[in-house]
Formats: C-alpha cells, sequence, structure tokens
C-alpha cells in the first residue's frame, strides 16, 4: 500500500501499540499531523514543549511503552530539551519526534535550523534524522525498542519536512521484541552465597518498568529472609509501604537513620539501579560496601564504588528467579529488618512544624487519610515536596512520577498526563511555588482532553531548596530567591476549574474535600511561613529569624 512517509509514522506507532502523542504542532511536520487525523491515537495538543516532553516522560513512567512527543524544529525542540535531560538521567523511556527543515536547505542557516545530534547526542540513547522515506516505519520501531530496552532513556528523531511527503510502498513493520535478560545460575549462586553470610544486608530499589508482581513477590522474598527494602530518591512507589520489608528510601530528604543503617549495612544489594551520587551521600557513605547490582545495564550507568557481582539483568526476570527465602536467611534473626521498619513507620509520622499559615505536617497528615488507595502522586523539585515524601504514602508501582534529576515544572504537566492516561483515579500533584507556574498552563489540557487532577501549590514567596543551600554557605544573606505570586485559586476558576486560596491549617481539609468531590481540576493554593522549610533542611534548622528568608 502507497502512502507518505509521515502516514506510515503513524501507522507505525499504532502498529506498536502507542495510544497517544502529546504534541506542540508546527509546519515541519504538517504531514504526520494529517496522519494523526484519522488514526486512533489521541493526539493530546500541549501548551509549550516543554509540557509535552514532561507528559510523555510521565506516560513512559506510568504505562508499559515509552511516551511520545513531537514538536517542531529549532525553538520547538530546544523547549523539549527539559524532558529529554530528566528522561535521560531518569532512565525513562520516551521518543521525541522533532520536525526539521527541508533536506535542501541544510548547512545554509535557513529559518530555525540547528544540529539535531549537536544538541541532543550527549543526553539521549539516540539520535536519528529520517534521511530515507522507505525507512520511515523500521527507524520508529527501532527508536520505540531502543528507547525501552536495557537501562531505559530517551531517543530522538528528526523528520525533515520534505522527506515525510515523499511516498514509499514500504510496509508497517512488526513489534521488535526486547532481548531476554534471564539471570544467569552462576549469577544466582553467587547472590545466594553472598546474601547468606551476610549479618545485616540491605535491598535498594529502583528504576522504572516495575508491576505489582514483581513487587509483591519481592517484598514476600525479604520479609522471609529478613532483608529490609529501600527504594532510590523518588522511587517510593515500587514496593507497598504497607510491607513489613519497606524500610523507606535514600537520597534527598531520607531520614539520618536510614543512611546510618547503609553504613552499617554488610552487603548491599541495588535491583534496578546503581549506587550513584544521590544514593551514597554524594559520594561518601557505603562505597566500599560488599555490592550487588542487579540491573540490565551492561555499562553500569551512574554506579560508583565496589562492585562484587553485576547480574546483567531486569527485576522482572530476577525476582523469579530468586532461590528459596529461608536458604538465604542465614543466622538472621530478623532484628535487623524489624528495627529498620519501626524507625520508618517513626519518621512517617507526620507533626505539626509550627510557624504562621498552613502548617503542613498537619495539612498532609489529612492528605494522607483522605487520598485513595491508587491515588498517582506526581512531584515537582524543591523542598516544597519533602513533605509528600515522607508522609504520603504509596500502594503499588507505577503510582509516582517525580524528576530524580530535579527538574522543575514537571509536577502539572505529569498529574495532567497520569489524568488522562486514568480517568477516573484520583491524581495529585505536590508543588511549591516556583515549580507550578513553570508549566501551570498545561492545566488547560485537562480541559480539553479530560482527567481531573488536583494540584496542592505551596506557596511561602521563595525557591526553598536554594534558600537552603544559601543559609548553609551564605547565612543571612539572601540573594535572588524570592517571588511575588497572584492568586492562583482565582487564576484557576478563570479556566472553570475549581480553586481555593488556603491560609489556615484548620481551613484544608474542608477544602481539601470541596476540591476532591468537585470533579474540576482544582488548585488549592496553600500559602505558607517562609521560616519553615522542608524536613530534614539545613535552613529548616538554622532559621531563627524572617530575615533569613526575605529578599
Amino acid at each position: 500500500m502507497t502512502m507518505s512517509a509521515g502516514h506510515l509514522i503513524v501507522k507505525t506507532l499504532e502498529a506498536q501499540g502507542v495510544r497517544r502523542v502529546y504534541a506542540v504542532p508546527g509546519e515541519s511536520y504538517l504531514d504526520v499531523l494529517d496522519g494523526l487525523h484519522d488514526s486512533a491515537i489521541h493526539t493530546v495538543v500541549t501548551r509549550h514543549e516543554g509540557g509535552a516532553g514532561f507528559m510523555a516522560l510521565a506516560e513512559g513512567r506510568l504505562g508499559s511503552i515509552p511516551g511520545v512527543a513531537m514538536v517542531t524544529r529549532g525553538p520547538g525542540a530546544a523547549n523539549a530539551f527539559i524532558a529529554l535531560h530528566t528522561a535521560w538521567q531518569d532512565a525513562t523511556a520516551m521518543v521525541l519526534f522533532v520536525g526539521l527543515i527541508p533536506q535542501s536547505d541544510r548547512g545554509r542557516a535557513s529559518f530555525q535550523e540547528f544540529s539535531l545530534d549537536g544538541w541532543f547526542a550527549t543526553t539521549t540513547k539516540g539520535v536519528f534524522v529520517l534521511d530515507d522515506e522507505h525507512q520511515a516505519g523500521d527507524l520508529v520501531a527501532r527508536a520505540l525498542r531502543l528507547a525501552a530496552s536495557g537501562r531505559p532513556g530517551p531517543v530522538v528523531i528528526g523528520l525533515p519536512e520534505d522527506v515525510l511527503i515523499r511516498l514509499t510502498d514500504a510496509s508497517v513493520p512488526g513489534v521488535l521484541p526486547l532481548p531476554d535478560s534471564a539471570p544467569s545460575t552462576t549469577g544466582i549462586n553467587m547472590f545466594t552465597s553472598m546474601l547468606s553470610g551476610a549479618k545485616q544486608p540491605m535491598i535498594v530499589v529502583g528504576g522504572d518498568g516495575w508491576d505489582q508482581a514483581t513487587s509483591t513477590a519481592l517484598a514476600d522474598f525479604a520479609v522471609k529472609a529478613h532483608v529490609p527494602i529501600l527504594s532510590d530518591w523518588r522511587a517510593y512507589d515500587i514496593i507497598d509501604h504497607d510491607e513489613p520489608a519497606y524500610a523507606g528510601w535514600l537520597g534527598y530528604g531520607r531520614s539520618e537513620r536510614a543512611v546510618a543503617a547503609l553504613k552499617e549495612s554488610d552487603l548491599l544489594i541495588f535491583l534496578g539501579c546503581t549506587r550513584t551520587d544521590v544514593l551514597s551521600e554524594g559520594y561518601q557513605a557505603a562505597l566500599e560496601c560488599p555490592t550487588i547490582v542487579v540491573i540490565d545495564d551492561a555499562e553500569l550507568v551512574g554506579h560508583a564504588g565496589r562492585l562484587d557481582v553485576h547480574l546483567h539483568t531486569s527485576p522482572a526476570s530476577f525476582v523469579p528467579a530468586l532461590p528459596d527465602a529461608t536458604n538465604v536467611r542465614g543466622s538472621r534473626d530478623g532484628d535487623w529488618s524489624k528495627r529498620l521498619r519501626q524507625e520508618q513507620l517513626s519518621f512517617a509520622r507526620p507533626g505539626a512544624d509550627g510557624g504562621e499559615g498552613v502548617d503542613l505536617g498537619i495539612a498532609f497528615e489529612a492528605l494522607e487519610r483522605t487520598l485513595d488507595h491508587d491515588c498517582i502522586i506526581t512531584y515537582g523539585a524543591g523542598n516544597a515536596t519533602l513533605w509528600g515524601h515522607r508522609y504520603l504514602s504509596h500502594h503499588g508501582p507505577k503510582s509516582l512520577v517525580g524528576p530524580r534529576n530535579g527538574a522543575m515544572g514537571l509536577s502539572v504537566p505529569a498529574a495532567v498526563a497520569a489524568g488522562i492516561m486514568h480517568p477516573g483515579r484520583q491524581v495529585v500533584a505536590i508543588c511549591g511555588d516556583g515549580d507550578f507556574f513553570m508549566n501551570a498552563q498545561e492545566l488547560a489540557v485537562s480541559f480539553a482532553h479530560g482527567g481531573a487532577p488536583l494540584i496542592v501549590v505551596v506557596d511561602n514567596g521563595i525557591f526553598g531548596t536554594i534558600v537552603d543551600h544559601q543559609q548553609h554557605k551564605y547565612p543571612n544573606r539572601p540573594s535572588g530567591t524570592s517571588m511575588e505570586n497572584p492568586d492562583f485559586a482565582q487564576w484557576m476558576q478563570s479556566f472553570g476549574g475549581h480553586g481555593e486560596l488556603v491560609t489556615s491549617t484548620e481551613d484544608f481539609e474542608p477544602a481539601l474535600e470541596r476540591a476532591l468531590k468537585s470533579g474540576l481540576p482544582a488548585v488549592l493554593h496553600l500559602k505558607t511561613d517562609p521560616k519553615t522549610m522542608g524536613p530534614g533542611t539545613v535552613a529548616h534548622a538554622a532559621a531563627n529569624s524572617a530575615e533569613v528568608f526575605s529578599a
């Protein structure tokens, strides 16, 4: 069947199981947009390319195949760059299509021309340009496979506008299978031997692609084997927080006891992640501890310190191959696991923070009581998220999206995408005032394409994370970290959504109930005390006057 290369791209996406693409339209890929006109694929038109990229990233993390975004050349590609960097550092599968100038215009500084490879080669798994219309389908299938295989990540495909309209008789390719990475018998035997001899082992889980069956099986094994499980930074949804093996997380906002336990361990098992700077307290903790890494990444990107065994496989392949838990328990009596579990339960117990405005310790206790068991929670960057990480529970994989690279502006687009993907399921975004307004415009997409996310905006009028660092390194000298905000509730109401400005703690829970019952996209704008920083931060402990936090 003869069709244009642009239409073949759409047919290939359909065949690969893609259900949504997130796009800002551009004249450089009009033929692809024309193909989408009659397609079953849902084209979600976003308001900014950064929002489109973040939505595709959320799709990749919450779904089973890479998320897909489409943007135009030059400025559009530049705006989408933040999502690529996030997907690269977070190891999340996504594919970005970028419309390009015609082939004949290359190298002439033509309108919006740029070097696709020069921009993206260091932050993607692959950069491709469609220069042969007959390869359109194969290139798309290859890109989706590359994004999802091994260590997941972003792939970029450039689409010259003149190539897209050329006709081809090439057929639609089938789905390319991912590599089979079953664990070896030798590797399992080494794992069994090392775990059997350990007195205080620890499993650290991370990465994307976990499913409920793998999560439950690992938690059952850990309980019987007397091994506590901690998670990577912003991978808290991998293990149900009600599981007795779950003992918290490592990385930003973690408890001091989690760090102490890391240093006390005599065997670290990283499952789906590596020992990065974040997990090792800036390359300072437990670098020489005996270490097993189980990850489907031959290069072990980001791993620091000792490595005794590398099992080149995925959690989904490794967990079913685990030995009988009673055979690897050794002489452990369970006290190690029980102690870490109790310490995490104590750490996750909310308490009042004090200060003016909304007390976030009390507010997040109300959130924890109110939110559905299967709620999806999305986060931006900044200290405002620390209350959520500490006090809000997750009960299964694919219920959290947050930027592990610390990118601001993810919370709202991720929540919008989650609402579109899972209609009827509760979706809540936790963000600071700075993070919220970086991509707040994407809430308009919910009104156009469905979903009713609740956005909780913590407004302290400052860039809290940077203030925390300033107070540590340049005490009592705030500079460039304050901001003035509008009434976000009124702003949301102007869209036709539900918005409430909450200025006192006692008003929060009733406002929360009204927002959830409204059935509309909603914003709760919480005015908080800038002196009350995220739990565990430097500034929270050191603050003794409002002067530190004012402009």
